[in-house]
């Protein structure tokens, strides 16, 4: 079992390799930077960077797998009476990130990376959103039949698809502010409630 005061060292440490990567793929370029020269730049053992990272790549993803964590815990602080929608939409305002540093890094991830890497990457991330988003929707109203778990995993896929589907525009936008971001997921989940239309 990890005791917390490891967990929290290791988010530091993560955190530093992210700091420490950021700034030299911008100065430098991610290919002409190895992950010996992240892991120097962030106090630590090569070792330790490949505890926490399977490569210097991961590194321009892990804004997402940090969110993920954070997204869950904002789900669980929300009303329970609220919408879905609501709870998933105040939580994606609420983000802890730097705006300066998502947009650095979105930029990052469109010139140097392979766009499929991006797309496999991104949908991995967009299931494990749609299964936070389910278990919320399965604490306030348990799911007893096989249609009531089908209706809480078709909702789930579909607001996470919502707010994808606007990251992948932002992400592909001139615009790569957090602030255009949240009004893409705003819009995207604005639709959803409006439902769907039928040409």
């Amino acid at each position: 079992m990890v005791r917390p005061a490891q967990t929290a060292r290791s988010e530091r440490t993560r955190d530093a390799l992210r700091r420490a990567a950021l700034v030299r793929f911008l100065a430098q370029g991610v290919e002409e930077t190895s992950a010996e020269q992240i892991a120097d730049d962030a106090g630590v053992s090569l070792r330790t960077f490949y505890r926490h990272f399977t490569s210097k790549h991961d590194l321009l993803f892990a804004d997402y797998d940090l969110g993920l964590e954070w997204f869950r815990a904002a789900l669980n602080a929300r009303s329970p009476g609220e919408s879905i929608i609501e709870s998933v939409q105040s939580a994606i305002d609420a983000s802890p990130y730097d705006p300066e540093a998502v947009a650095q890094i979105a930029s990052l991830r469109a010139k140097e990376l392979d766009p499929g890497r991006i797309v496999r990457h991104t949908r991995q991330v967009e299931a494990e959103f749609a299964d936070a988003i389910a278990d919320q929707l399965s604490q306030s109203t348990p799911p007893n039949t096989p249609n009531e778990r089908l209706r809480v995993i078709v909702t789930a896929r579909c607001i996470a698809a919502a707010v994808f589907g606007a990251m992948e525009l932002w992400m592909v936008g001139e615009d790569n502010s957090l602030a255009e971001l949240a009004r893409l997921c705003r819009t995207a989940l604005e639709s959803l409630r409006d439902g769907i239309v039928e040409s």
